[in-house]
């Protein structure tokens, strides 16, 4: 059950997040016609997902109580199972971006990676102070 609550937790943010993401930034700034440039792309899809998979990762974590937290393998598995849960879920509703000549791939990979590395180094911070 412990896991499950985290899980549900790591959910509820991530899909709170890329909401106010898909509606404040997305929407309004990129359209339906997508983004020109690389460096777009970057700004307006990329970093704001970053965001969104680190504090999905982070609030996760935080639910994620003793003595549980110790067990690496555990906490891993608490905190970084729902992004990489909605990185498969990506990869299987758009099968285009699983071209490894895609940088798409790339780059929501790199994402969930970086995201997940900062919303556990946010956990740990927090922890210790």
């Amino acid at each position: 059950m412990v896991l499950v609550r985290c899980w549900a937790v790591g959910v509820v943010v991530l899909v709170v997040s890329e909401y106010v993401q898909m509606t404040l930034v997305y929407g309004p700034l990129v359209g339906p016609r997508g983004v020109g440039s690389f460096g777009a792309a970057l700004a307006l899809v990329h970093l704001p997902n970053l965001v969104c998979v680190a504090l999905a990762t982070w609030a996760a974590a935080r639910v994620h109580p003793q003595p549980w937290r110790e067990v690496a393998v555990r906490h891993l598995a608490a905190a970084c199972a729902v992004p990489a849960a909605a990185q498969v879920l990506l990869l299987t509703l758009r099968p285009g971006v699983l071209d490894p000549a895609e940088p798409a791939l790339w780059m929501s990979t790199g994402v969930l990676l970086t995201g997940g590395a900062a919303g556990l180094l946010l956990d740990r911070l927090a922890w210790t102070s």
